[in-house]
């Protein structure tokens, strides 16, 4: 079914950077502050299972831009190496040279499209992908004061709260454009919540903490695979201070977009836009004894903590009001999603996985055929694979294991592990079976993540045969 209107809508993608899916008060938590974007569930959709591509930032980013899985867009790691730059690197890499992404199609088909914060798909000088605006952080993350942003091909230490002045840009841009005929498309990337959480947020969102229990992140006996180094020595030692860091920097983060929200408002363009929210992968305070997300442990997990993501659409007119959708999804999902709600004719690959939602996001029920071909996402990081249904989990880690097998309708925060109980055999073999015939038809054979190195301490050049005679992936420190 085709979902257009007479005229293409405005859009605003807000990502944030490791945002857990419990750290949302529309989605139960009783204890973070997210007013505005309770608004923005309140006034439209929220997605209780939707699952990023891969439980890192820069894999899963490249997978919502292009539809591809890490194994068909080759990157594999967060971009630790070819961002460009004095301050960083000075070579760059063009990670993404000769993928489609649908920030060109929304161009080809008359958007303006901008992009206001987080990058990190390498090359942050140079403009990309459609992008006219491009206003980004030089390497993917740092400290939210001083950050080192991008503009016009220039480097700008930028001394505000970095939350702010993403912000401020993308106001800049809404009002550059708000008056005009054709439509845009503004991406607003925060590096929020990421760290670092300790003497870098404002007082007067760490203050709205300093009495908060955090009975919503019980600190777990540590993970026997947990790596300190994912998230900074000294975390564990200061897990207090941390979570008011990092729950301070969710709030910051919702206060700015509560004043992306009013400005559509103000502009008159509220339901000429479509507004989407949601978090480039999942992340960890404490669950599981680990702080961090896939890479928080090595070997990586796919705990639904990593791999879930928030995801909140409005637009207010089309979209329903106050309305949950069960149904999982997947980040592979959302090109074609985006692409046929704009009404931006889109012919499908079939060599990508991703199918249109939009038909959910309109409050249709679910078409039979697509439920079947959506009732199993998966996820990659590396040599590290997941298939999951509403049902079963099951990871499997290449070549030698350890692999996992959950039943998630009994025990949905994945306590025990019955991969080496015989009474499931069967059922593993069938997810297992389902896995590998899943990624034989979409792996690109030339960036299979199984015969890659990745150690979750980031990519430093292309991956496959492009990268051949490279060191592509960061050793294991």
């Amino acid at each position: 079914m085709n979902h257009t209107q007479s005229k293409n809508p405005n859009i605003v993608f807000i990502l944030a950077d490791d945002q857990g899916p419990w750290a949302l008060g529309a989605g139960g938590n009783h204890e973070i502050l997210t007013p505005n974007l309770d608004r923005i569930a309140a006034e439209g959709m929220r997605f209780s299972s939707f699952f990023c591509v891969s439980p890192v930032c820069s894999p899963a980013r490249a997978s919502l831009l292009t539809g591809r899985i890490p194994s068909q867009h080759g990157i594999h790691d967060w971009i630790r190496a070819g961002n460009g730059g004095a301050s960083g690197q000075e070579h760059t890499v063009d990670y993404l040279q000769g993928q489609r992404a649908y920030t060109e199609e929304l161009a080809e088909h008359g958007y303006n499209c901008g992009l206001s914060g987080k990058w990190h798909l390498g090359d942050s000088y140079t403009p990309q992908k459609g992008f006219t605006h491009w206003y980004v952080h030089e390497k993917g993350g740092s400290s939210y004061y001083n950050a080192p942003m991008i503009r016009d091909g220039k480097l700008e230490i930028e001394p505000r709260y970095v939350t702010e002045a993403i912000t401020d840009d993308a106001l800049r841009f809404i009002d550059s454009h708000a008056g005009e005929d054709a439509p845009f498309y503004l991406s607003v990337h925060y590096t929020a919540p990421h760290s670092p959480w300790i003497d870098n947020h404002p007082k007067a969102f760490t203050d709205l903490y300093e009495d908060c229990t955090f009975e919503t992140c019980p600190q777990e006996p540590l993970h026997p695979n947990f790596l300190v180094s994912s998230v900074g020595k000294g975390t564990v030692e200061r897990t207090r201070e941390c979570l008011i860091g990092y729950f301070a920097a969710v709030t910051a983060m919702d206060h700015h977009i509560g004043r992306i929200l009013d400005r559509l408002e103000q502009h008159g363009i509220r339901e000429e836009t479509l507004v989407v929210f949601t978090s480039d992968n999942g992340f960890n305070c404490g669950h599981h004894g680990i702080w961090g997300k896939g890479n928080g442990t090595f070997p990586q997990n796919m705990y639904d903590t990593s791999v879930k993501v928030p995801f909140l659409a409005s637009h207010p007119g089309r979209i329903p009001a106050g309305s949950v959708c069960d149904e999982m999804v997947s980040g592979y999902d959302f090109m074609p999603t985006l692409l046929e709600y704009a009404g931006i004719p889109y012919t499908h690959d079939s060599k990508l996985p991703g199918r249109s939602f939009a038909g959910l996001l309109l409050g249709e029920a679910a078409e039979a055929s697509a439920l079947e071909e959506c009732v199993v996402v998966y996820d990659e990081y590396g040599p590290v694979r997941m298939a999951r249904t509403k049902e079963w989990k099951y990871v499997h880690r290449y070549p030698y294991g350890p692999h996992e097998l959950y039943n998630m309708a009994n025990d949905p925060e994945e306590r025990k592990n019955l991969i080496d109980n015989p009474v499931y055999k069967t059922q593993a073999e069938q997810m297992k079976d389902r896995l590998e015939n899943w990624f034989v038809r979409y792996v690109d054979p030339a960036m299979d993540g199984i015969h890659e190195p990745v150690t979750g301490k980031g990519q430093l050049d292309l991956a496959g045969p492009a990268g051949r005679g490279k060191k592509a992936f960061a050793d294991l420190e």
